[in-house]
């Protein structure tokens, strides 16, 4: 553990977005913090104000209260709807809301997904045998991966195979949502 106050929010801003695989653009996307600020709280550079601070813990889904503890406590982890990290950009029409915790990313990440009519994210190859698993809760998507694609709709589960360029679109012509679950990513 570091010493100072700074080094520390340093050091747990910086493995949140890490494990959160954001960049620092996408931070400050996510945030409204810009890109050379966060920059500079995350080499321990300057001391956020308490509302810069806020918004970042907002951004990477992290505790602001418990931020600079050491010890976390057993209990329920509640993220409240409006609290969860929201990435806009991935794809034209598509909103993804993160809701898995920032030390399960590269393991375990789940994702809710919301498609505009005729909206789609597509996205590069994961790391080597990482799946996904598409849930959708309502509308219809079409799922690309590699050279396969399938169709499917409420209720339905695609399992696929993301270590390839995949595609998800949504093809009714009507809003779509999905929870996505990465594994291995």
């Amino acid at each position: 553990m570091t010493d100072t106050i700074t080094d520390r929010l340093a050091e747990r801003l910086r493995a949140a977005r890490k494990a959160r695989g954001l960049s620092l653009d996408a931070v400050a996307g996510i945030s409204g913090v810009s890109r050379s600020m966060v920059s500079q709280i995350e080499r321990g550079e300057s001391s956020p104000t308490v509302a810069t601070l806020w918004n970042l813990t907002q951004a990477l889904g992290v505790d602001f209260a418990g931020l600079l503890e050491a010890k976390v406590e057993p209990g329920i982890d509640v993220t409240l709807a409006g609290a969860a990290p929201v990435m806009t950009g991935h794809g034209r029409g598509v909103r993804i809301r993160i809701l898995s915790p920032a030390e399960t990313v590269g393991d375990h990440e789940v994702y809710d997904l919301g498609f505009q009519a005729g909206a789609g994210l597509v996205s590069a190859p994961h790391s080597a045998g990482c799946r996904e698993h598409l849930t959708v809760i309502e509308g219809r998507l079409r799922v690309v991966s590699g050279g396969e694609e399938a169709e499917i709709g409420a209720g339905d589960t695609a399992r696929y195979f993301a270590d390839r360029d995949h595609a998800i679109h949504e093809v009714a012509g009507a809003a779509a949502r999905a929870i996505l679950i990465v594994q291995g990513s």
